[in-house]
């Protein structure tokens, strides 16, 4: 009900609102939305003639420099947490789930490895666990959801999970990699980490680099999803609401979805 008062607002101010300039549009999103937002930007801007420029990185980060008085209109989070405290702190407005993602594993060619094999190699003392760091990243969160799930399987394995974690993106001192490239594939061909927990979509793209690159979904008792929400920051500009309903319209949904996201708001 909030998110359709939202929209009902957002529709009137649009309305209320003279088009005959082209405006710009800052957005904050998720690293793991570069390729999905990338697209959409384009075919939004193709329609409305608004110019948005992007920000992509981790969510933590990307908040706590709005937070901080960053200039930023739209945030498109990786998680529901960090819009969800602009809106408390009064930064932003309602927070509506727009995207799904699930957490997947990357492993390095050759690893012997399948779902139901997956925990005992990231116990594996020989095998390098990355992730991304948490609170900074919302992956890094995901991934210790799936640590405290292996506890419940396995006593004891949080706190060997939690001990060998390499926390390897989505951090302030994260190293960078080159352009074009996603970081998981980069540090698994670099012998960085054997086996990586990211979101599926960016695992699928990793792939896409190497094929030989395993993409491995997480059994049913270690699976962790990932809700995705975006908001519109305080006195954002009408063109940053226009750009933000085309994310929830059916033609922004579709793209999500092309791009391997769960799209809640797609009609079927």
């Amino acid at each position: 009900m909030r998110a359709r008062c939202w929209a009902l607002v957002a529709l009137a101010s649009l309305v209320a609102a003279p088009h005959a300039m082209a405006e710009t549009v800052l957005l904050h999103a998720a690293g793991s939305l570069r390729a999905a937002l990338t697209e959409a930007i384009a075919v939004y801007s193709a329609g409305f003639g608004d110019v948005v420029q992007p920000k992509f990185g981790a969510s933590g980060l990307l908040k706590n420099e709005i937070v901080g008085g960053a200039r930023a209109e739209v945030f498109a989070s990786a998680n529901m947490e960090h819009p969800l405290g602009l809106a408390q702190e009064h930064l932003a407005g309602p927070v509506v789930m727009f995207a799904r993602n699930r957490l997947c594993a990357l492993a390095k060619p050759g690893l012997d490895v399948a779902p139901g094999t997956l925990l005992d190699r990231m116990l594996d003392p020989q095998v390098k666990l990355g992730t991304s760091t948490p609170r900074a990243d919302p992956s890094g969160d995901y991934a210790w959801e799936v640590f405290r799930k292996a506890d419940a399987i396995r006593p004891g394995a949080y706190a060997k999970l939690d001990a060998k974690a390499l926390k390897l993106a989505g951090g302030p001192s994260t190293q960078p990699v080159p352009e074009g490239r996603t970081i998981y594939s980069f540090l698994i061909e670099q012998g960085v980490a054997d086996i990586f927990l990211t979101y599926c979509t960016g695992a699928l793209a990793a792939q896409k680099e190497n094929s030989a690159q395993q993409v491995v979904a997480l059994p049913d008792e270690l699976a962790v999803g990932a809700d995705y929400g975006l908001t519109v920051v305080k006195d954002a500009s009408p063109a940053a609401y226009r750009f933000a309903l085309f994310v929830l319209s059916p033609e922004g949904q579709r793209i999500l979805e092309k791009h391997g996201f769960a799209a809640p708001n797609l009609p079927r």
